[in-house]
C-alpha cells in the first residue's frame, strides 16, 4: 500500500495548516491588541502620577507591542515578515544582557560569566561595523 500523498492532498493540507496557523495569529494579534489598549488607557489616566522610569518602560513596550501587531498584520496579509532590524535587535539584547550582567554577575559560574561579556564585545563589535 503506497502511503505518499497526491498533490492535491498535499496542497489541501497546506491550505489548512496555513487557515489554523493564521487563525493562530489573528489570536495573538487580538490578544496583544487588547494589552496594548488596556496600557494606553493606563497611560492616559495615570501618567501624571507614574514615575518617569516607569512612564518610559510603559511607552517602549508599547512600541514593541506596535512593532509586533504590524509584523502579525504583514504576516496573514503578505504572508512575510517585516524587515527584521539587526541593529536594533543588537542594541536592545546589548541593553538587556548589560542590566542582566549588573544584577547577576556576582551569582554566575564563571564559565557563563567569560562568555557573557565576550558575546557582549563581539554585539559591540557589530554594532561598530554597522555604523
Amino acid at each position: 500500500m503506497d502511503h505518499e500523498m497526491r498533490p492535491e492532498e498535499q496542497a489541501v493540507d497546506s491550505q489548512k495548516e496555513n487557515q489554523e496557523a493564521n487563525a493562530r495569529r489573528i489570536e495573538a494579534l487580538l490578544e496583544l491588541n487588547n494589552r496594548y489598549v488596556r496600557t494606553q488607557r493606563h497611560l492616559e489616566q495615570h501618567s501624571d502620577i507614574t514615575r518617569l522610569e516607569n512612564l518610559k518602560h510603559s511607552l517602549k513596550i508599547q512600541e514593541e507591542r506596535e512593532a509586533r501587531m504590524e509584523n502579525l498584520k504583514n504576516i496573514i496579509t503578505q504572508g512575510k515578515h517585516n524587515e527584521v532590524d539587526e541593529k536594533a535587535n543588537l542594541k536592545r539584547n546589548l541593553e538587556f544582557t548589560e542590566h542582566y550582567l549588573q544584577h547577576h554577575s556576582a551569582h554566575m559560574d564563571q564559565f557563563s560569566l567569560e562568555k557573557t561579556t565576550e558575546k557582549q564585545e563581539h554585539r559591540r563589535e557589530q554594532l561598530k561595523f554597522m555604523d
